[in-house]
């Protein structure tokens, strides 16, 4: 049994660099309401560094961050605006 939350939006960075997937981010959490779940893929490592950051900067939810072969996906609630 999968108890995951289901992801609200995909938002896909494979192929970006710093500071690309933050920005791009910045831009999709900007359309999303509080309390949805936005999943992030990245290929860069940096992100885990700046993914965490985001959201401790910004009050998201960081509910998951895995890596597998190089990709990284994170899932974060978005917070009130």
């Amino acid at each position: 049994m999968n108890d995951r939350p289901n992801s609200d939006q995909l938002l896909d960075t494979s192929g970006l660099y710093c500071p690309e997937p933050v920005m791009m981010m910045h831009n999709r959490v900007r359309e999303m309401a509080p309390g949805e779940v936005l999943e992030i893929v990245a290929t860069d490592p940096a992100t885990t560094r700046d993914v965490p950051k985001f959201c401790t900067f910004l009050g998201h939810e960081l509910i998951e961050q895995c890596e597998e072969e190089g990709v990284w996906r994170y899932r974060i609630r978005i917070a009130a605006h």
